[in-house]
C-alpha cells in the first residue's frame, strides 16, 4: 500500500495535498470501488479529527439550530446509497493535449469511483433543525476544517448545493464507506455525499451546515469550480465569474484495454464506465473500433443503482493493425457526449465529457 492506504498502482498526481487516481484497468475490476482504489482529491493537508470530539453545527434559516455529536447523528435513521463521485477535473489530461493548462493536475479517466455510503439523510437533519421554507432557505452551505493555500488568502474548504437537492433522499451525512467507518483520507468522521453532483460538493470532514438564501461564498464554490471562457485568465477570475458546476453531464470512458495496448488478433473484450448526474440515467453506450466510421452498442451492466455508474462491456473481433477505439454515451433525455475535447477546452480544465479515445495495436494473426 502507498500513502493513505492506497494501492501501489495508484497514479499519484500530488503528495501534499494528496491527489491520486486508479489506473483504468484497476478501476474496472469491481462495480463498487474498494477504498484502496477510490480516487482521492484534496485541496490542502488532510485533517485528523477525533470522532469523540467532533460535532456538527446546523444553523442559518432554521428555527431550532442544532449541534450534534457523532452519536447523536447516528441516532437518525441509517441509510445506504450506492453512488458514484466524479471529480470535475476528470479526464483533464485530454484537454491538456489540446492546449496546456498550467497549475492543474492531469487527471485521467480514474477520477471517478463508486462506493456504498452509509449515514443519515441530510434532509432528516434539516427537518430536525426546523427548516424554514421561507425565502431565506435557498441553499445549504457546508464548512470543513481543511485549509487550502489555493485560495488567496488561504481558507478552509467549503461549498453548497441548492436546498431542493439537499433535501433529496439520496443526499447523506455519511460516516461509513463500503461497510466500514470512513478513513481519514475520505472524510472521517463525517462527510457530505451529494450523488449526481461533481465531487467537489461532497464536502469531507464537514463541521457546519448553514441554510441560507444564496450559494456559499467560499472560494471553492464562488470562484474555483466554475467554467470560464477560453480567453479568460483563470488567475484573474473572481467570485461569480463563469458557470458554476453542479450536476454531472453524461460521460463515458474506456477502461480496458488501456491506451497503447498491444493485443493479439481475434475476439477482444472492451469495457468501461458511463455516468450521468442530475435526474438523468445512462440510456445507451456506443463503441467504435475504427475511429468512428462504424459503431456498435455496448451491453449495459448493473442498472439497479440510481446514483451509480454503468459499467458497460462488449466483445469485438479485431484484425491485425492499429485501431482507434471511441466511446460515446447517451442519457435518457437524448443528450450525447460532444465529439471533440477541443470544443470543450477551458482554462481550468473542467468537465471534459468528449468522446473517449484509446489507441491500440493488434498483432497479425
Amino acid at each position: 500500500m502507498t500513502s493513505w492506504g492506497k494501492r501501489d498502482e495508484m497514479i499519484v498526481h500530488e503528495r501534499d495535498p494528496f491527489n491520486a487516481e486508479a489506473p483504468p484497468g484497476v478501476l474496472v475490476e469491481e462495480f463498487v470501488t474498494p477504498v484502496s482504489t477510490f480516487y482521492s482529491r484534496n485541496h490542502g493537508p488532510i485533517p485528523e479529527l477525533d470522532p469523540d470530539a467532533w460535532s456538527l453545527r446546523v444553523d442559518g434559516a432554521v428555527s431550532r439550530p442544532l449541534t450534534l455529536t457523532l452519536a447523536q447523528l447516528q441516532a437518525f435513521d441509517h441509510v445506504t446509497v450506492t453512488a458514484t463521485l466524479q471529480c470535475a477535473g476528470n479526464r483533464r489530461a485530454d484537454l491538456i493535449k489540446v492546449q496546456d493548462i498550467p497549475g492543474e493536475d492531469p487527471w485521467g479517466r480514474g477520477a471517478t469511483s463508486t462506493a456504498e455510503w452509509t449515514g443519515a439523510r441530510l434532509g432528516d437533519v434539516l427537518d430536525a433543525a426546523g427548516l424554514d421554507p421561507a425565502p431565506g432557505a435557498g441553499h445549504v452551505a457546508f464548512d470543513a476544517p481543511d485549509v487550502s493555500q489555493l485560495a488567496d488568502p488561504p481558507q478552509p474548504y467549503g461549498g453548497s448545493v441548492p436546498l431542493a437537492k439537499a433535501r433529496g433522499p439520496e443526499v447523506l451525512l455519511a460516516w461509513a464507506m463500503n461497510g466500514a467507518p470512513l478513513t481519514q483520507a475520505h472524510g472521517a468522521p463525517v462527510r457530505v455525499v451529494v450523488p449526481g453532483y461533481i465531487g467537489a460538493r461532497s464536502v469531507k470532514w464537514v463541521q457546519r451546515l448553514t441554510v441560507q438564501p444564496e450559494p456559499s461564498d467560499n472560494y471553492f464554490q464562488a470562484t474555483a469550480y466554475r467554467i470560464v471562457p477560453p480567453d479568460v485568465d483563470p488567475t484573474q477570475a473572481g467570485p461569480g465569474d463563469g458557470i458554476s458546476l453542479g450536476p454531472v453531464v453524461v460521460n463515458a470512458a474506456i477502461l480496458a484495454p488501456f491506451d497503447g495496448s498491444r493485443l493479439p488478433a481475434g475476439r477482444t473484450d472492451i469495457s468501461g464506465y458511463a455516468y450521468v448526474g442530475g435526474d438523468r440515467t445512462v440510456a445507451r453506450v456506443d463503441l467504435s473500433t475504427d475511429g468512428g466510421s462504424t459503431w456498435v452498442q455496448a451491453d449495459l451492466g448493473r442498472r439497479t443503482d440510481r446514483w451509480a455508474w454503468t459499467l458497460w462491456s462488449t466483445s469485438v473481433d479485431l484484425a491485425g493493425g492499429p485501431h482507434t477505439l471511441l466511446v460515446r454515451a447517451w442519457d435518457d433525455a437524448g443528450a450525447q457526449q460532444p465529439e471533440s475535447p477541443a470544443s470543450l477546452w477551458n482554462p481550468k480544465g473542467y468537465a471534459n465529457t468528449s468522446w473517449d479515445r484509446v489507441e491500440i495495436v493488434v498483432d497479425a494473426a
